[in-house]
């Protein structure tokens, strides 16, 4: 973070000003010769609400929080993020209101386009639609993690010497994801889905079990480097484990295996779980990480791993 003066701000030798945006909350900043008055996330953006309709910038401006939060760690894990306007197939964001002249919006990912519905920033309508498609966990950070998913799949599995590895965990994406989708929403998650897979919706497609199990990486490796950062060791004698034994999640878990990742989130989301309970709120973290879906959580970790290794455009710029 840094303080932005009438006169900009200077980091690394070089003169940033603030994204146009700023009066809807964007706080990011682009170098002045940028030759755009849009800062990087915010030039993702490939279609956004008509300027007219206030009420949905308002729902715009909550949205884009949570992308550039979803920006930000990918930054840091050295994934690719290459913009719609540099490349065919590059990433770009439709932030839609189903609310709004818009018209119904559908959330999803096609050829690097990850459309949300800006409606999912409504406490209300989130709430009720989670209830009713019984999920235990949906927020819009959640909605970008999950639609980054199938992005990165798509260009760093499908196509690559990863995906028959891919297909033994997740299944086979060349099955037809139209009969898939009627199908569950005829029948819903086969019985003894729990023992497989992270989620009912990842019973779907395999294309939605890398999706759910790429988001709920991002979530576990966030919240364990945020907690790193505010200096946090949590004694996990107090929760039952080896005496002694100090859990210190770490700022990077880019050179370890996801058996450290693993552990470091076992306690730490004990721990969290815990506390929600003290403000009377359900689980932070409710969900079970059987067998199978640790080893898929260590497929994503070392597609992160290989990738992040090659060095990564500066997404701010």
């Amino acid at each position: 973070m840094v303080e932005l003066t009438d006169d900009g701000a200077s980091v690394a030798d070089r003169s940033w000003t603030a994204c146009i945006n700023r009066g809807w909350e964007c706080n990011w900043l682009l170098p002045t010769d940028a030759g755009s008055g849009r800062c990087f996330s915010c030039r993702l953006n490939r279609n956004r609400p008509a300027s007219d309709d206030t009420i949905a910038l308002e729902k715009l401006a909550e949205a884009s929080k949570a992308k550039r939060r979803l920006l930000i760690q990918l930054a840091e894990m050295g994934l690719p993020v290459d913009p719609f306007y540099e490349r065919d197939g590059g990433l770009a964001f439709d932030l839609l209101s189903s609310y709004s002249g818009d018209g119904p919006v559908t959330i999803g990912h096609a050829g690097g386009v990850i459309t949300i519905d800006l409606v999912e920033t409504l406490d209300d309508y989130r709430e009720r639609l989670r209830i009713q498609l019984g999920e235990p966990y949906r927020t819009m950070l959640g909605h970008f993690r999950h639609e980054i998913g199938h992005y990165y799949q798509s260009i760093l599995v499908e196509g690559t010497d990863r995906i028959d590895a891919c297909r033994d965990l997740f299944g086979d994406e060349r099955a037809s994801y139209a009969d898939a989708l009627e199908r569950h929403y005829r029948a819903g998650a086969p019985a003894g889905w729990e023992d497989s897979y992270i989620s009912e919706y990842a019973t779907m497609h395999p294309w939605e079990d890398f999706a759910e199990t790429f988001a709920h990486y991002l979530h576990i490796t966030d919240t364990l480097t945020t907690a790193a950062t505010g200096g946090m060791t949590l004694h996990a004698s107090q929760f039952g484990g080896v005496v002694d034994q100090d859990v210190e999640p770490r700022a990077s878990y880019a050179d370890v295996g996801i058996e450290e990742v693993l552990a470091d989130w076992r306690w730490a989301s004990l721990f969290f779980n815990a506390v929600n309970h003290a403000m009377g709120k359900a689980d932070l973290y409710p969900f079970t990480l059987v067998e199978p879906v640790v080893h898929k959580l260590g497929f994503v970790h070392e597609v992160v791993q290989q990738t992040g290794r090659v060095t990564a455009r500066p997404i701010l710029v």
